[in-house]
């Protein structure tokens, strides 16, 4: 490997937050990068995850605090959440 290459593997693959027109999605997974411990990835990948865009790296404690911060602060962010696991339940049917 060369040392501007960087090694990744997708631990787990969490979901898709967009889809563009293109094939690529911007994505949430568990991701570890050249060999360190997975964290939570933000970012949009092409369709054979080949190819990436820069992205957000969050450890576990970071994600949480993230997440805590924004329901806490955006308390009308559950019933957009509420809504989108509902639409998404019934496109799965």
């Amino acid at each position: 490997m060369r040392d501007s290459e960087i090694a990744y593997e997708i631990v787990k693959r969490i979901g898709v937050i967009n889809r563009y027109p293109t094939g690529w999605n911007k994505e949430i997974n568990l991701v570890s990068w050249n060999g360190g411990a997975a964290k939570y990835d933000i970012r949009d990948w092409d369709p054979d995850h080949a190819r990436m865009s820069r992205g957000v790296t969050l450890t576990e404690q970071e994600f949480a605090r993230m997440m805590n911060h924004v329901l806490d602060k955006e308390p009308e962010i559950r019933i957009y959440v509420k809504m989108i696991n509902e639409a998404e339940y019934i496109d799965n049917i």
